[in-house]
Order: C-alpha cells, then structure tokens, then sequence
C-alpha cells in the first residue's frame, strides 16, 4: 500500500506483532513457524524504526516531548536481548512460555509508548506526504534489515547502517539454507 503513511504503516506492523504474540501464546502446533515469524519481523521492524523514524523524531521539534525517542530505544535495545535469549532458548525449552509472556508484555507496553506519544507527534509535526515518503524510507530500510535481532550491533541509526547490511546478508542467507532444508525434508 503505497498510499499509506509512517504511522500507519508501523501501527499496522504493531497490529501484526501483537497478533503473532498472541497466537503464540495461546500454543498453537506451528508454535516454531509462528515464532520465526515473529522474530523476523520484530527484527525488521525495530531495525527499520531506530534507521529512519526514531531520527527524524529525535530532530522534530516537541516541545516538552523532546526527549521521548530515547525512552524508545532503550525499550528497543532491550527487546533485542530478550528476544535474542528467547531465539536462543528455543520454543521447546520449558522456560519459554513464561520468558514469552513477560517479553509480549514489553512489547505491548512499547508499541502502546509509540502509539500514544511519538506517533501523534509526527502527525502534528509533518505532512501528510513527508509521512507518506517517510513510510517509503521505512519499507526500504525494512528491505535489506536484518531478519535477527542482533542486540550488541546498537539501537542507533548510525549502528543500523553500518552493521544492518553485513547481518542482513548473513542472516537472509541462513534464513535461505533453513527454508530449503525444510523444503528438502518435506
């Protein structure tokens, strides 16, 4: 949907994530499927979110609100290591369930931060095409992020650009290996 701007387009993202925890959480049969379903896409989307939107939000002018893209990120950085240790951990270790739970509530917790204080800021602060081609900068940095949550490469824009693309290859090559491996044992 090119038409859609970066609010909308990370709400809906949002939306996603918080349905793919859920159904996690409910211990579904295609509980590893889910799960890689749900990394790869928190992955991308945070990745995306420290390159482009959490910059310009850092630069726009708040006001009083000036300080909240750095809440953010740490909330960010932090997710990368629990979702990393749960990545680690695996769906099957008797841990999981309860590290999940505790990892889904931070997560809501921080999509609902975006979505009550950053995200209503960027509309005030920017056009609505300025948020239409930032949505654009979005799916383009979402292109070539990372498909794993890599926890010591940094939360900041600079971080992102410089380590994003040597990890993303790595990563979409493993990502390749495992999908053809699965394909060969089916």
């Amino acid at each position: 949907m090119t038409d859609q701007d970066v609010v909308d387009l990370l709400t809906a993202q949002h939306a996603k994530i918080r349905e793919l925890l859920a159904r996690l959480q409910a211990g579904p049969d295609a509980k590893q499927d889910l799960f890689t379903d749900l990394v790869r896409l928190l992955a991308v989307h945070e990745s995306a979110e420290e390159e482009v939107v959490h910059p310009v939000a850092g630069r726009a002018r708040f006001g009083a609100d000036a300080d909240i893209v750095q809440p953010r990120l740490a909330e960010e950085n932090a997710a990368k290591r629990a979702l990393a240790d749960l990545y680690h951990l695996g769906v099957d270790h008797p841990e999981f369930d309860a590290r999940l739970a505790r990892f889904a509530a931070a997560v809501d917790e921080h999509a609902t931060h975006e979505e009550a204080e950053e995200f209503p800021l960027l509309r005030a602060q920017f056009s609505s095409s300025q948020l239409k081609r930032m949505a654009g900068s979005v799916r383009a940095a979402e292109a070539v992020a990372p498909t794993r949550p890599h926890p010591h490469a940094g939360e900041s824009a600079p971080a992102n650009l410089l380590a994003g693309p040597p990890l993303a290859l790595f990563d979409r090559t493993r990502d390749a290996v495992r999908d053809w491996r699965q394909q060969q044992d089916t």
